[in-house]
């Protein structure tokens, strides 16, 4: 195989134009140059591949099969150096998020919609899961990015706080009462409790901070999603652990009320997370990037 491709390259040129000082214009060549290098190229071949005629090059039998092959062969590199450009500026691309049901509702759809409309063309996946299920997608290259309740604890993942939330409790009209004064844990503990299933990162947060006061937690329901422990204090079922900056909303609409204790729980972070080892293609790196740039890390 010859090394220097831009002797098939000039070759092309001058079989399309069937000409070398048309070439020598396309090329931005002199028109020796343009001779000297298929010259160059018929030696290295030891093949000749034009008639030099008085009407301009005529392939031989021989060049006409090696532009085939020629011809085909740098139309894929234009197509290859094109998927690459479409990369870059992604118009063309894939990204993989996991991210549970609530982030995904609450904090993630403006950055999707944002993304989505500066670039079309890049494929979004979104695989839902807990935080330890995403970890797991991220180690298992099922998705790229990550967006997760912290604390996350592993060495092979980057991590960037991105935005500082509150643990709160909520309770509908019948537990009113209870939002217009502070109550301690152990207060709180006798009402009926709603809270998200164990597996949760937020539920164990907060259930942690209570086992560091010394009270054991013990809810009265237990339910998969934050909607429906929203839904279940909002029907006066009991008092529910909620995110307080993703259920403003019904906070404001007076919809439910909330409940603050004398030892509020600490406030936590939302992150974006994704491997250390494993270079982010252009379509990730622009989202995470996108995130970053306005992460909110108050207190």
């Amino acid at each position: 195989m010859i090394g220097n491709l831009d002797l098939y390259r000039i070759f092309n040129v001058v079989s399309k134009n069937s000409s070398f000082s048309q070439a020598a214009q396309e090329l931005y060549m002199t028109q020796s140059a343009v001779s000297q290098a298929i010259m160059r190229l018929e030696k290295e071949l030891d093949q000749q591949l034009f008639y030099r005629t008085s009407k301009g090059a005529v392939l031989t039998n021989e060049g006409k099969m090696l532009y085939e092959h020629i011809h085909s062969a740098i139309g894929m590199i234009q197509v290859g150096e094109e998927k690459l450009s479409a990369l870059k500026t992604l118009e063309t691309g894939h990204l993989r998020i996991g991210v549970g049901d609530t982030i995904s509702r609450y904090y993630l759809l403006p950055y999707l919609e944002e993304f989505h409309e500066k670039y079309p063309g890049v494929k979004l996946t979104i695989l839902n899961g807990t935080t330890t299920e995403i970890v797991r997608y991220l180690r298992s290259g099922q998705v790229d990015v990550g967006i997760c309740n912290l604390p996350i604890e592993d060495e092979q993942i980057h991590v960037t706080q991105t935005l500082k939330v509150h643990d709160t409790f909520i309770a509908g009209e019948a537990f009113r009462d209870l939002s217009e004064r502070t109550l301690s844990i152990e207060e709180l503990l006798t009402q009926p409790l709603i809270f998200l299933e164990n597996k949760s990162n937020a539920r164990r947060y907060v259930e942690n901070y209570f086992t560091q006061k010394g009270y054991q937690l013990a809810p009265d329901f237990e339910l998969g999603s934050s909607d429906l422990v929203l839904d279940f204090a909002r029907i006066n079922l009991g008092v529910a652990c909620v995110i307080r900056e993703f259920s403003q909303y019904h906070l404001d609409k007076k919809v439910v009320f909330e409940i603050r204790l004398e030892e509020p729980i600490p406030s936590r972070a939302i992150g974006i997370c994704y491997l250390k080892n494993v270079s982010l293609s252009p379509a990730v790196k622009i989202f995470v990037e996108s995130i970053e740039a306005e992460k909110n890390v108050k207190g």
